[in-house]
């Protein structure tokens, strides 16, 4: 009987406390934050720029294989290789959670070699930082048909 106040204090506050709304906000960096990645895979290299933006607890699948999972595991497995330069990507859907600390992208990529050009989709999921940049901890996609333009 004693804590009845308390709890009702308790219930009142917790259901008047309004919580910001950072989805906008965060939905546009985590299109930035894509497109710097993609940037930079041009000019250092896909595994490079993936290991730049990559939490120290993604999981990244690998084709035919189990996924690699951890920034560390991901580090050894593509240990030496730069990967490609001629690999491009763009999203064209994103969304934030109402907190703004995750989210996601979705988009096309290009993969132009000198005797043909891949498409695909591709998908990654992001979490904001402590120091509030983005990094991803799922990332995976697949071969398509080109897209229509």
């Amino acid at each position: 009987m004693k804590n009845y106040p308390a709890i009702i204090l308790f219930l009142f506050i917790s259901c008047n406390t309004e919580y910001k709304d950072d989805r906008k906000q965060s939905t546009e960096e985590i299109i930035q934050t894509d497109i710097a990645m993609s940037n930079m895979a041009a000019k250092a290299g896909f595994f490079k720029a993936l290991l730049a933006y990559a939490d120290d607890s993604v999981m990244k699948p690998t084709e035919g294989e189990f996924p690699v999972i951890g920034k560390k595991a991901l580090e050894i497995y593509w240990e030496g290789k730069d990967g490609t330069k001629q690999l491009s990507w763009e999203p064209f859907r994103a969304e934030a959670s109402r907190s703004g600390d995750l989210g996601y992208t979705l988009g096309t990529w290009k993969f132009a070699r000198n005797d043909s050009t891949l498409y695909g989709n591709y998908y990654t999921i992001w979490k904001k930082q402590a120091d509030g940049k983005w990094k991803f901890v799922f990332d995976g996609g697949n071969g398509t048909p080109a897209y229509p333009k």
